[in-house]
């Protein structure tokens, strides 16, 4: 019976065969020294009062993109655009392309293309002489859209 089918576990994702393409100012780099992304549209929303009720309705005004970002700290890029936007006033915008696929799930692929980032900041410099792990940078962004040139396959058993 079509009810009792589940997500085979081989489904769910694995991440380690992820893609992250970076394109700054025309030059497109694969950041293969990417650890982890979350992005995440925000609803901005209003409060609106009700007559007749007790509660409060909420109606969407607008998004807000926001995202967080870990490297391994072994490239100038992006303290070289900041620098230039210290010494120069010249901002960077940048669009970051994700590319999430495991070849054992029937999921497929989504590709998600983050339009316009900017960092909120970016390390300057950094070292631990006292840790054995290998050096690692935050960096926190904003971003105007998103596009979904490639989506997920809906799993079989989802729609019902």
């Amino acid at each position: 019976e079509m009810d009792n089918i589940t997500m085979f576990a081989k489904d769910a994702l694995s991440a380690k065969m992820a893609e992250c393409y970076v394109t700054i100012e025309g030059n497109r780099y694969k950041m293969m020294n990417a650890i982890n992304i979350e992005a995440t549209l925000e609803k901005t929303k209003q409060e609106v009062p009700i007559l007749g009720r007790m509660n409060k309705g909420h109606k969407a005004t607008g998004t807000n993109g926001t995202g967080s970002a870990s490297f391994h700290y072994n490239t100038s890029m992006f303290r070289k655009l900041m620098k230039r936007y210290q010494d120069t006033g010249e901002d960077f915008y940048f669009d970051m392309q994700i590319t999430n696929e495991d070849a054992t799930s029937a999921a497929g692929r989504q590709t998600i293309i983050l339009k316009d980032c900017n960092f909120d900041s970016v390390t300057v410099v950094k070292f631990d002489a006292d840790s054995e792990d290998s050096l690692t940078e935050e960096l926190d962004f904003t971003f105007e859209k998103f596009e979904m040139p490639e989506e997920f396959t809906l799993l079989e058993g989802m729609q019902a």
